[in-house]
């Protein structure tokens, strides 16, 4: 069902100078697609949900089922964890904060830096892995001589939403394997 509002069906809207915003030839602007009414409605769910972390997961939950996609980030078409780590960023806070630089699909990067915990710190708020809470990040050690390199969202006291290779998007038990390995927590930062 469309919607429109009364007081712009008496006359089309008007800019500065007396230009109509309806186009050159004074047409009606083209209707809103099913995408574009989709993603309206999944920003209004989301300010609606109420805090940072409910908003969080709120979106977290939309990507369940995205195919894994190494370096992708699309709700439904493709996502690696930090991809999903990012679009659920660009539902909160539009823009990123930075570009990802390119990273290697698995977990045998010995030693160095490590540059996920850095990026992470950079943009969320990082916390004490006892004040972790449902819509909170959760950075993983894979191995233990190498870089933190998974990230998920926590979605409950015992579960987490990640992806991961030759899966999707899914939402798994924390359980005492993942546990081990958790290294960091961070907050997405309110708006």
């Amino acid at each position: 069902m469309e919607h429109t509002c009364p007081h712009l069906a008496a006359s089309p809207p008007v800019a500065a100078g007396g230009r109509s915003f309806r186009g050159v030839s004074g047409g009606a602007l083209p209707p809103l697609g099913e995408d574009d009414r989709e993603a309206i409605r999944r920003r209004q769910v989301i300010a609606a949900a109420g805090s940072i972390n409910e908003r969080a997961l709120t979106e977290a939950r939309h990507w369940l089922g995205t195919p894994y996609q190494h370096q992708a980030s699309l709700r439904g078409v493709g996502c690696d964890c930090l991809g999903l780590i990012r679009g659920v960023w660009r539902a909160l806070q539009d823009a990123e904060p930075e570009t990802p630089p390119p990273y290697r699909p698995d977990w045998a990067e010995l030693g160095g830096r490590e540059l996920l915990a850095e990026a992470l710190a950079r943009s969320l708020i990082p916390l004490d892995l006892a004040a972790a809470r449902p819509g909170d990040v959760l950075l993983f050690r894979m191995a233990p001589d190498a870089p933190a390199k998974h990230c998920a969202i926590l979605s409950a006291a015992d579960r987490m939403i990640h992806a991961y290779w030759g899966r999707a998007c899914v939402e798994s038990w924390l359980g005492r394997w993942w546990r081990a390995r958790l290294v960091a927590a961070f907050r997405y930062p309110s708006i």
